[in-house]
């Protein structure tokens, strides 16, 4: 088994902020709105503090359609970033959970592997770990790309849950790109979906650009049941800090080799040492499928791996904040979709033939 490695030691190149990923934000957004199928969003309970109201606490599972936006809507109603982002479908491949403070709620969003039919043993393990998040959460949330409506994946989706035994709020995701002019098909989109499920809630938001979100936490704030917090104020996640950087580096994969590389790309970090000079050395592994492709991710003179370090470096030491020296190694790891281990250490279940 054949690797390579790159990496930084004190002395090498500073360490600065993340680097931002290039974004599609469109130039000029439109505002975000409610279909007229709800009525206004009461947000009286927003404003109470945890001190004067009695506290609140849910799980809320965000499913949908793969690249409908769910990892995106994840982030941006946490605040900060909890789940790694990328063009490429299927790129979320277990329950992920951000966690977001309004008032005296306490709200857990699972952000979910994208509900598609599945072909091979890893999209089915993705697609019923989606659906399994769906069965033990206080509210289910159906984001639907309202430029794609109702696919044939997404009506998959709306026909399953109309035997959901959870209050189900459907979000209609990207209305940023729908021009003044075509604001009616948003209209007839959402008509149609309340026709086809019992909608207990419909918000027309943009995930990318945030507008919208603030209506949805307030709602939700109020809607999840009386009860304790389950975790402390100021977590955001409850994820392990390795899990996240191995995630952050296979967003940085899929940023630049998303057309080169399968999704089956896994990362695991396999060292994390504070040091004494108050930095952090972390080691990964890289592993592909073939030879041919870890050559992909050395690159040329071994010019992507080091890109690749180099971000996802500067990303980890902004969320940790502190320096961060970060050495990845690529290994060649066949057939790793039938090992029921590489399953659990995703926090998968092994699907039976």
């Amino acid at each position: 088994m054949s690797d390579a490695s790159h990496g930084g030691e004190p002395g090498d190149d500073p360490v600065g902020g993340a680097t931002p990923a290039p974004s599609d934000r469109p130039v000029d957004p439109a505002p975000a709105a409610e279909a007229d199928v709800a009525d206004a969003v009461d947000t009286g309970g927003a404003s109470a503090t945890a001190a004067d109201a009695p506290t609140r606490f849910g799980f809320i599972a965000v499913i949908g359609a793969t690249n409908a936006g769910k990892s995106t809507l994840v982030n941006a109603l946490v605040g900060t970033k909890v789940s790694i982002v990328s063009h490429k479908v299927q790129t979320t491949r277990t329950q992920i959970r951000g966690i977001a403070m309004v008032a005296a709620s306490q709200l857990v969003f699972i952000d979910t592997p994208g509900i598609f039919a599945p072909r091979r043993r890893l999209d089915r393990a993705m697609v019923d770990a989606a659906w399994g998040s769906a069965d033990d959460v206080d509210v289910v949330v159906l984001l639907i790309d309202a430029k794609r409506g109702l696919s044939d994946d997404v009506a998959e989706i709306v026909r399953r849950l109309g035997d959901a035994r959870r209050p189900v709020v459907v979000v209609l995701n990207k209305i940023d790109k729908f021009t003044f002019t075509e604001r009616e098909q948003l209209l007839a989109l959402a008509g149609e979906v309340s026709k086809a499920l019992t909608v207990e809630r419909l918000f027309m938001i943009s995930a990318l650009d945030g507008d919208g979100v603030d209506d949805i936490k307030a709602y939700l704030a109020d809607r999840v049941p009386l009860g304790p917090w389950h975790y402390p104020e100021d977590d955001v996640s409850d994820a392990p800090l390795r899990f996240l950087a191995a995630e952050i580096t296979r967003e940085r994969i899929y940023h630049w080799l998303h057309q080169e590389l399968p999704y089956e790309t896994t990362v695991e970090t396999a060292s994390w040492q504070d040091r004494k000079d108050g930095s952090v050395r972390i080691e990964q592994t890289i592993y592909v499928a073939r030879e041919s492709q870890r050559s992909i991710v050395l690159g040329k003179g071994g010019q992507m791996i080091k890109t690749l370090s180099t971000e996802a470096r500067e990303e980890l030491s902004a969320i940790v904040e502190k320096p961060v020296h970060l050495f990845l190694f690529v290994k060649v790891r066949q057939s790793w979709e039938t090992d029921p281990e590489r399953y659990r250490e995703m926090g998968l279940d092994y699907p039976k033939d």
